[in-house]
């Protein structure tokens, strides 16, 4: 069994970030069998602009957080693409067996380049191919995955069975997608029906890792509500999303199910409410982002611990892509 997830390193993680992803992996590395990879996406960063030294700090800053968080070097494999070319190697190999067709049915490059197709680079277009690649090339078993990327782990199967297929090969592993249990959908906490975001211009729609115990109340206290008091059930919810999402969030924070948050808070509102969310969000991510300034104090430390996650995965990833050049007939 082995278990792969990537993020890119767009800067600072958010709390839709901790409860949707990053908190289930670190539940991963010390529940599930296996080997765990984790990665930073920088490779696919570059589909769009990047200010360089942006994108480096910006690496370094996301494994801090990753850390920060709980992924352990020592337990897991942590490392970024740039460091591991047999990703973008192998990316090239199975961009000649994909097909157009398949990356045209890919629905996020249409939300991702906007009204500007004609003017987005060609890596835009063809990422899931690469993100094919970083599933494929360390014979993945299980991949988690949100709804929005179930389409491109469909994708990496079929480009893994047409290759082994073509080739005569069993080259590949076909990855299963797993969808975490305790995986949270966190919204803005200026618009409930938005997902909470780094691109939102406005900071006081998230609540960042490295926000202070000022900030992460000041945010909650001006979140927008309603009027009405807290039902007693979740049913009582409906039509209500921005007291959905605060519930929510205290839910995923507390480790409880919405229903239980709303027996003990029925009745109330949220003048009641938002103090107590904001005390367990300061209490719980306070050691995160002590640990997290810790390590940005030490960025020798950070590439130390990329550079050696690094060697493993590329390891690991030797076998595949030898395999794969073999399978094409291409001498080395």
């Amino acid at each position: 069994m082995r278990t792969l997830s990537g993020i890119q390193p767009t800067g600072n993680l958010h709390l839709g970030n901790y409860l949707g992803a990053i908190r289930n992996w670190v539940r991963m590395q010390d529940e599930m069998p296996g080997e765990k990879l984790y990665f930073l996406a920088d490779l696919h960063a570059i589909t769009v602009h990047n200010d360089p030294a942006e994108l480096t700090a910006n690496t370094r800053e996301m494994a801090a957080a990753l850390m920060a968080a709980g992924i352990d070097p020592a337990k897991s494999i942590l490392f970024n693409q740039a460091r591991v070319p047999a990703h973008a190697e192998l990316g090239w190999l199975l961009f000649c067996t994909a097909r157009i067709g398949w990356l045209n049915r890919m629905t996020q490059f249409k939300e991702k380049s906007g009204k500007n197709r004609e003017g987005a680079s060609v890596g835009l277009y063809a990422y899931p191919v690469l993100q094919a690649a970083d599933v494929l090339l360390y014979q993945t078993t299980h991949v988690p995955v949100g709804d929005d990327q179930k389409q491109h782990l469909e994708l990496a199967r079929d480009i893994a069975t047409k290759f082994n297929l073509d080739t005569g090969t069993e080259t590949f592993t076909l990855p299963e997608p797993t969808i975490p249990p305790t995986a949270a959908r966190i919204m803005s906490l200026r618009d409930g029906t938005a997902k909470m975001s780094k691109s939102d211009p406005s900071d006081m729609s998230r609540i960042n890792l490295v926000d202070d115990a000022d900030t992460i109340m000041a945010k909650i206290r001006k979140a927008k509500t309603d009027a009405e008091p807290l039902p007693s059930e979740a049913a009582g919810l409906e039509g209500r999303a921005e007291a959905r999402n605060l519930v929510s969030i205290y839910a995923a924070m507390a480790d409880e199910s919405v229903d239980d948050v709303l027996a003990r808070f029925a009745g109330q509102g949220f003048g009641a409410f938002k103090p107590a969310l904001g005390e367990l969000l300061v209490e719980t991510l306070r050691p995160i982002a002590t640990r997290l300034n810790q390590l940005k104090a030490n960025p020798a430390a950070i590439d130390a611990a990329l550079e050696q996650g690094a060697a493993r995965a590329s390891a690991l990833a030797r076998p595949t892509l030898d395999a794969a050049y073999a399978a094409l007939g291409l001498c080395r």
